[in-house]
């Protein structure tokens, strides 16, 4: 159960993070952005393999 909430948390911090890169790196173009969505979703697979577990 603590695990579970450690990780949406860190989830909601990556995803706030993410946002706030994305708003700052927007004037440079959507690379930027791509790149902070492949993170994303890197984590949230990687999140989805250790339920599964």
């Amino acid at each position: 159960m603590d695990s579970g909430l450690i990780l949406l948390v860190f989830l909601a911090f990556l995803f706030a993070w993410g946002l706030n890169r994305v708003r700052r790196a927007f004037r440079f173009g959507p690379v930027a952005y791509a790149g902070v969505m492949i993170v994303f979703i890197i984590v949230m697979l990687a999140v989805w393999g250790q339920t599964m577990r």
